[in-house]
C-alpha cells in the first residue's frame, strides 16, 4: 500500500475510533439527563465506561508515538525516547528470525539454485538475453578503461613475469624432455634425410658449382686460366667437383643414417648433454643467458608489440560487438545453451554445485547477518524522531486504532457487568 493510501486508512480509523468515544458521551449525557431511571441507568453504566476505555486506550496508543496533548507525562513518547534502544532490538530481531545462518542455508538448500540456474538458462530468450547483457556490459566497459593504463600494467605484468622466470632452467628441462628415450636422434634422423635430398637438388649443385669457380678463380687465377689451354671449361671442371661433393657427403650423411653407433652421433649426443648441463647447472651460461632476457625484455620493441597486441584486441571487440551477428554475442549463447544441457543433464554437477553454494552462503552468513543488522540499527538511530514517529505510525497505526474501537465496545460491556454485579449484591 502506498503512503498516501496508508494516511487515508489511518485516518479513517482515527475518525471512527474517536466518533466512538464522542457516541459514548452522548450517551452518557443523555443517560444522565434522565438521572439514570430504569434502563437509562445501564445506558449511563456502559457509555460511562465505554468512555473510560476509550480514553485509556487513546492515551496508550498515542504515548507510543508522542506526549498525549503535549503534557510531559513521564513513560510517554516511547517509541522517540527509546529510538536506539528499539534500533537495536530491531536489527536483533531481524537477524536472530530472518537472517540466521541455518535460515539462510537452509532457503538455498530449498531453491535449489543449480537446477534453476539450469532451467533458466535452457531458454532461449534467456541466453539471448544473458548475451545481450554481456555484450553491453564489455561496450561500457571498454568506455571506461584506460588504455593506456591497461597497456602499462599489461607490459609491467609481462616483464615482471619474465624476469621471475627461470629461462636456462625451462630451456634446459625442455631439452632433457625433448631428449629422453633418444628422441633427439630421430630428429638427427630426419635432419640428416632433409640435409641429403636438399644437396640432391640441381639448383643447390649448381650453386656449388658456381661458388668453386669463383673461389678457385680468386684464389688460383693461374690455374683456371691455363685449363683453357687443355680444352677444359672452368663451369664443367666446377660441376664435376659439386658432384663429387655431394655423393661424397651423401654417402656420409647415409653412413650416418644407417650406424646408430656412428661417432658423429655419439658426438651429437656428447654436445646435447653437455648444453643441457651447462643450462641446468653453469651459473655462467645461466647468467649470460639472463642478461640477454633481460636485454630483450629493455628493447622498445617489446612494448610495442604489447601495446599493439591490446589495440588490436580492442578493436577487434569494439567492431564485434558493433555487429549484428557479433561472434562474441554468438559464443556466449552457445556457451550458456550447452551448459544449461550439462548441467541438466548431470545431476552430479548440479549436486556439486548447490554443495559449493551451500558452504559459501554458511561462510558469508554471520557476516552477512550482521552488516544488514548494523545497517538496520544504524539506519534508525540516525531517523529523525518525526519521520520514526510517521514511518511507524502510517504502518501499523490503522491497527493500532482497533485497540481504541476494542477498548471502547470492551469497556462499555464491562461497563454493564459491573452494573449488573452492583445491582445484584445491593
Amino acid at each position: 500500500m502506498e503512503a498516501p493510501d496508508k494516511r487515508t486508512a489511518l485516518n479513517r480509523m482515527k475518525t471512527v475510533a474517536t466518533g466512538l468515544l464522542v457516541v459514548s458521551a452522548g450517551l452518557f449525557a443523555l443517560a444522565k439527563s434522565h438521572h439514570d431511571a430504569g434502563a437509562w441507568a445501564w445506558l449511563a453504566a456502559f457509555s460511562e465506561a465505554a468512555m473510560v476505555g476509550a480514553l485509556a486506550d487513546w492515551f496508550a496508543v498515542v504515548a507510543l508515538f508522542r506526549r498525549p496533548l503535549g503534557l510531559p507525562i513521564p513513560h510517554t513518547a516511547i517509541l522517540p525516547a527509546n529510538k536506539a534502544r528499539v534500533a537495536d532490538n530491531l536489527a536483533a530481531f531481524v537477524r536472530d528470525k530472518f537472517l540466521g545462518t541455518d535460515a539462510l542455508v537452509d532457503n538455498v538448500v530449498s531453491f535449489d539454485p543449480a537446477q534453476r540456474l539450469a532451467s533458466w538458462l535452457s531458454e532461449p530468450r534467456n541466453a539471448a538475453l544473458l548475451g545481450e547483457k554481456a555484450i553491453a556490459a564489455t561496450g561500457q566497459m571498454l568506455e571506461l578503461i584506460d588504455d593506456d593504463h591497461v597497456k602499462s600494467v599489461l607490459y609491467a605484468t609481462l616483464r615482471s613475469r619474465a624476469e621471475r622466470f627461470d629461462l636456462a632452467g625451462g630451456v634446459g628441462s625442455l631439452f632433457a624432455t625433448l631428449t629422453a628415450d633418444n628422441r633427439h636422434q630421430r630428429l638427427l634422423d630426419e635432419g640428416l634425410g632433409e640435409l641429403a635430398a636438399w644437396l640432391e637438388r640441381p639448383e643447390i649443385q649448381k650453386t656449388l658449382a658456381d661458388k668453386i669457380v669463383q673461389i678457385a678463380g680468386d684464389e688460383y687465377p693461374t690455374l683456371i686460366g691455363a685449363l683453357g689451354f687443355v680444352g677444359l671449361k672452368a663451369e664443367d671442371l666446377g660441376f664435376k667437383f659439386a658432384g663429387g661433393l655431394v655423393r661424397g657427403a651423401g654417402a656420409w650423411l647415409a653412413d650416418i643414417a644407417a650406424n646408430p653407433e656412428h661417432e658423429r652421433r655419439q658426438a651429437f649426443d656428447r654436445a646435447v648433454a653437455r648444453f643441457i648441463e651447462r643450462l641446468q647447472s653453469d651459473p655462467s651460461f645461466k647468467q649470460r643467458i639472463d642478461d640477454q632476457k633481460r636485454a630483450w625484455l629493455e628493447r622498445p620493441e617489446l612494448r610495442e608489440y604489447v601495446n599493439g597486441l591490446w589495440d588490436d584486441f580492442t578493436t577487434w571487440l569494439r567492431e564485434d560487438i558493433a555487429r549484428p551477428d557479433s561472434t562474441l554475442r554468438a559464443k556466449i549463447v552457445s556457451a550458456a545453451a550447452s551448459f544449461a544441457r550439462t548441467l541438466g543433464d548431470d545431476p552430479v554437477l548440479r549436486a556439486s554445485i548447490n554443495t559449493h553454494m551451500h558452504e559459501a552462503m554458511r561462510d558469508v552468513a554471520p557476516e552477512l547477518s550482521a552488516r544488514i543488522a548494523r545497517h538496520i540499527s544504524t539506519t534508525v538511530r540516525e531517523w529523525d524522531d518525526q519521520t520514526l514517529v510517521r514511518d511507524v505510525e502510517l504502518n501499523i497505526g490503522r491497527d493500532l486504532q482497533f485497540i481504541r474501537v476494542n477498548g471502547t465496545i470492551v469497556g462499555g460491556l464491562v461497563g454493564l457487568l459491573i452494573h449488573a454485579v452492583s445491582l445484584a449484591i445491593g
